[in-house]
């Protein structure tokens, strides 16, 4: 397995001026980024990842529905709008080298409609990843759709939402992205949760139940960790955190005090512990 570290620990729009992260990310024992962006115009993806070869590192690309953007909209303009969205990130994520696009990709993360997910909903989702299969395969991409918690979205909260939509969809390319702080809150059993997917585990985010150092909060890493190499799952194992004193982040992802010592303290101190968990 390798293992990666998501750049929205340090920032909300990683560009080049960021590029000074990329040596210590490798010294802490890294062997990727998980790059993150919500807009593409301009984004100079081949320059980052001739920057990240020349490190010796990998790279994985993520992304979100945010705004209006939304598979599941009644309206078409606005669901054609997500798609055209999302087929831009596929192929940045091509042009970055990496081999999956991830994230919540079916609505706006924070909407919520006061009610359950209806059939036709759920119908223009399995449409709309339908409809990325083209792409997905001219770019020889796969995509992850997260799952997130009840708090940031009423639209595909488990791991089982999103293998379902994936089969429904029914194409290979489409997978699951289990998130470990999303399912401390969702999943009855987060390890068998990560066994049920299948081929279906596309990547995962190694985060702590308080989006901090992975191994001081409450996710059951003994469990989790051992499901994962039983699963066969052999791709990015990445920390995901947010930088707490960067607003844009911290108001999204409602962090409302430090989760640790500072950002490069989960960094470094995670994946040691990742790597000694995994290593026992």
């Amino acid at each position: 397995m390798k293992f990666g570290i998501n750049t929205l620990l340090w920032t909300a729009a990683f560009d080049l001026e960021h590029l000074d992260l990329v040596p210590r990310i490798r010294e802490w024992g890294f062997d990727g980024v998980e790059i993150a962006r919500f807009a593409f115009d301009g984004f100079p993806a081949g320059k980052i990842r001739a920057a990240l070869e020349r490190e010796g590192l990998g790279c994985t690309f993520c992304s979100a529905l945010t705004g209006e953007l939304s598979l599941i909209s009644e309206d078409a303009s606005v669901r054609r709008a997500a798609r055209e969205f999302l087929a831009d990130g596929i192929r940045v994520a091509a042009e970055l080298g990496s081999e999956v696009f991830l994230g919540p990709f079916c609505s706006p993360v924070g909407k919520h409609s006061g009610r359950r997910p209806n059939e036709e909903e759920w119908k223009r989702a399995v449409d709309g990843f339908g409809e990325l299969g083209k792409e997905l395969d001219a770019c020889q991409i796969r995509l992850a759709h997260e799952p997130l918690n009840r708090f940031e979205t009423y639209f595909t909260t488990t791991a089982a939402d999103v293998f379902r939509l994936c089969e429904e969809a029914g194409h290979p390319r489409l997978g699951v992205l289990f998130d470990t702080f999303h399912a401390n809150i969702e999943e009855k059993d987060s390890a068998s949760a990560i066994l049920a997917c299948g081929s279906r585990l596309h990547h995962i985010h190694t985060c702590e139940s308080d989006r901090g150092i992975p191994g001081t909060g409450q996710v059951h890493w003994r469990e989790i960790l051992p499901a994962i190499q039983r699963s066969g799952y052999d791709g990015w194992l990445v920390i995901e955190s947010f930088g707490s004193r960067i607003e844009e982040i911290a108001a999204a992802a409602c962090i409302w005090r430090d989760v640790a010592p500072s950002a490069d303290a989960i960094a470094r101190e995670g994946v040691a512990f990742l790597r000694e968990q995994l290593a026992a």
